[in-house]
């Protein structure tokens, strides 16, 4: 790859199309050039500002890319986006989009409310200034959609801690690229990609201790079922009514019966719900780690083989240094010998 200038930067983005290896390469070398992220997202801004609507959705596929993988090198992108993300998502609300275009960038958005690339808030706030005029260049009947949106945002929301753990679908796969003779990790992260997605290890962990506090493990419910009356099971035992009251005593406990049973089984299927989820999440997780295992174990034979040349060559060397002689050891050469005469003795 070539070396940052403002040339390489523009004729990059220029070139930038929508397919996934084509983000992730400029991704990377991006993020490798981090050290010039003001003029990057100054200049991603610009090339947002004249391109139609494929380029500009690439362009947010883009950014989207850098803003996630450079989290764990520092912060520089993920602030400096913030002010011409908004005017990117503004720009792009007052053009005409597809139905197509719309639900992508809607899908990102959302992927950064899941994942908490960006304060619940700021991301609303995304998400008022997109929908703010896309409507209008849309189906005039969407404007419900829009007032629903407005009012949502208006309601009380539920912490993130209070959120029950879910396998959200993002869509993540780990890659070795090399960046100007580097080899770097990328996570590919953009929204259009449909690869299945490993949970972070807090989410998985989360949804393992929910499983602790299920239906099934629930004592107390199970030992007040266990001891129902038999009358309230067993439809023979009706023929032992002798009377009105006795019937309906029995039918406030079948009542009662009915209602701890219906609670107990909608408690069981919701279970069974998340313990699918959390098998899913278990089976990602471990196809992730082999992955990951498997390109450590590359690695390490890599870097053995570079060590056993390196031992070579320092073998070679140290042999060679043994071969040198000592130049304390030999004769002096020059002692007794007349010294050399000068320059005017010899043309005279």
């Amino acid at each position: 790859m070539a070396g940052f200038t403002d040339t390489v930067l523009q004729k990059k983005l220029e070139d930038l199309n929508e397919s996934q290896q084509s983000i992730q390469t400029l991704s990377l070398w991006l993020i490798h050039h981090r050290k010039h992220y003001q003029l990057i997202v100054k200049t991603w801004s610009k090339e947002v500002a004249k391109g139609n609507e494929v380029q500009r959705l690439t362009l947010m596929y883009l950014a989207n890319d850098v803003i996630q993988n450079s989290k764990r090198k520092g912060p520089e992108y993920t602030k400096e986006f913030i002010p011409v993300l908004k005017r990117a998502f503004r720009l792009i609300a007052n053009s005409t989009i597809s139905e197509k275009t719309r639900q992508k960038i809607e899908r990102m958005l959302q992927i950064w409310d899941e994942r908490m690339v960006y304060d619940r808030k700021l991301v609303d706030e995304f998400k008022r200034i997109f929908h703010k005029r896309v409507i209008c260049f849309l189906d005039p009947e969407r404007e419900v959609e829009e007032n629903s949106f407005q009012e949502s945002t208006k309601k009380p929301r539920i912490s993130r801690e209070e959120q029950k753990p879910k396998v959200i679908e993002r869509e993540r796969k780990i890659s070795e690229v090399e960046v100007d003779g580097t080899k770097e990790l990328h996570v590919t992260l953009s929204p259009h990609s449909s690869s299945g997605d490993p949970p972070e290890v807090d989410e998985l962990i989360k949804a393992l201790l929910e499983l602790e506090n299920s239906a099934s493990v629930d004592v107390a419910v199970r030992e007040k079922i266990s001891k129902l009356p038999p009358e309230v099971s067993e439809v023979k035992l009706l023929a032992k009514l002798e009377d009105k009251e006795t019937a309906l005593k029995l039918a406030e406990r079948v009542n009662a019966a009915l209602e701890l049973l219906t609670e107990y089984n909608n408690r069981l299927g919701m279970e069974m719900d998340e313990r699918r989820k959390v098998q899913q999440m278990l089976h990602d997780y471990t196809i992730s780690q082999k992955q990951l295992l498997q390109q450590a174990e590359a690695r390490l034979e890599e870097y053995k083989e570079k060590l056993i040349k390196v031992e070579q060559v320092r073998h070679e060397v140290m042999s060679h240094l043994n071969n040198l002689p000592d130049m304390k050891q030999l004769p002096d050469v020059t002692s007794g010998l007349a010294p050399l005469p000068s320059a005017g003795d010899l043309f005279t």
